[in-house]
């Protein structure tokens, strides 16, 4: 198998498997037990911390552990609507995770109203238009760090300073960000910031939320764990899993960089030069170095994916979360793509496992899969 679906989830790091072995294999995990195998997982979970935390360069202390990005995101939302009750506005920008565009539809319906930032045609936001949306009841801006489906990276420091100078909450979901970028929270002056360690190669169930010191959020789930900002015993083995994840993406950032984005800029060449009806969403634009959305032409990008499932390669439509559904991407529609177009575009994510054979392989079958599909489409 052939996986180009990294956005979705990736495959757990060697490394990570065998710390968790190792701590499941340790015996019982409670941290907030008193005898000595509690004290045991309250070290393990400590220095767990302190490994995410380096990756992020933010201290342990400003971590909080949940489930996944989804409960991350939703902690923070909800967090911040809580700790300015008077205020009913949130800023928003109109390409976010489904995790938190839901939660926006929901909050819509209980009293609070939400300004969409318009991107343009590569996908990307001027910073301008968030401070020509705050208002006097803003409670929060929120604005992903980078876009799952096209990869673009926004301008978050702008946005973080531009949100410190008027004294309001900013929150990031960085799921997509975290692990292939530099990441810096003490240069970087966002509030909150959402992870998901299936995203860099810890495995699901584990995620993460950095509270900056000194932003008080109200928990959603109450119990003392997590300084009481998210109660429920902790999920050690997971916790130990993404602290060896992020030490392993600490590492290899700079050079795994620089591997996904020849081998993107060789698929995407390589696609083009292949296929005419192919195009390439966002480019130009700054993007994270695994991932290219490619449109061909009005063909149904579902004929297309299946038929390099047959051959044994997985890529997407778009956010897992939303595959279930034969639905236009919205992160395309907002950029104005045509639904048409959206339907016929196929999201290709690398990760650390792939390699330049991977991307031959995909460039010899795709062009006989495109020209059955288009055959069936005429």
């Amino acid at each position: 198998m052939i996986y180009l679906d990294n956005n979705a989830t990736t495959a757990v790091a060697l490394e990570a498997i065998e710390a968790m072995t190792s701590c499941m294999q340790s015996g019982p995990t409670n941290p907030s037990s008193k005898h000595k195998a509690g004290e045991c997982s309250k070290e393990t979970v400590m220095q767990a911390r302190g490994e995410l935390a380096r990756l992020l360069n933010c201290t342990p202390p400003e971590i909080v552990y949940t489930s996944c990005g989804t409960e991350s995101n939703h902690l923070a939302v909800y967090g911040a609507l809580a700790a300015a009750p008077e205020r009913k506005h949130i800023v928003a920008s109109s390409v976010e995770h489904p995790s938190c565009m839901e939660l926006y539809k929901h909050l819509a319906t209980q009293g609070y109203s939400v300004t969409y930032l318009p991107v343009d045609a590569k996908g990307t936001l001027d910073p301008a238009t968030v401070e020509a949306a705050i208002r006097p009841d803003t409670a929060l801006v929120s604005v992903m760090w980078a876009n799952n489906e096209t990869g673009v990276i926004f301008p978050i420091e702008a946005i973080a300073a531009l949100t410190r100078g008027k004294g309001l909450l900013f929150h990031t979901d960085a799921v997509q960000a975290v692990g292939k970028i530099a990441v810096d929270l003490k240069k970087i002056p966002v509030d909150l910031l959402s992870l998901s360690g299936h995203k860099i190669h810890a495995p699901t169930g584990i995620g993460a939320l950095f509270v900056r010191k000194g932003v008080k959020i109200p928990p959603q789930l109450f119990g003392h764990q997590e300084r009481a900002r998210r109660g429920g015993t902790e999920n050690v083995p997971g916790i130990v899993g993404l602290g060896k994840a992020a030490l392993v993406a600490q590492k290899e950032l700079q050079a795994e960089t620089e591997r996904l984005a020849a081998l993107r800029d060789k698929l995407e060449a390589g696609v083009l030069s292949r296929v005419s009806l192919a195009s390439v969403h966002s480019a130009g634009a700054e993007r994270v170095s695994n991932t290219t959305m490619i449109r061909f032409g009005d063909l149904e990008a579902e004929l297309i994916l299946e038929r390099l499932d047959r051959a044994g390669i997985c890529a997407s439509a778009g956010a897992a979360c939303t595959s279930s559904k034969t639905e236009p991407s919205h992160v395309l529609l907002a950029m104005g793509v045509d639904e048409r177009g959206a339907l016929s575009s196929v999201r290709f994510s690398l990760g650390r496992e792939n390699t330049a054979a991977d991307i031959d392989t995909l460039l010899d079958v795709l062009p006989g899969i495109v020209n059955e599909a288009a055959a069936i489409a005429a």
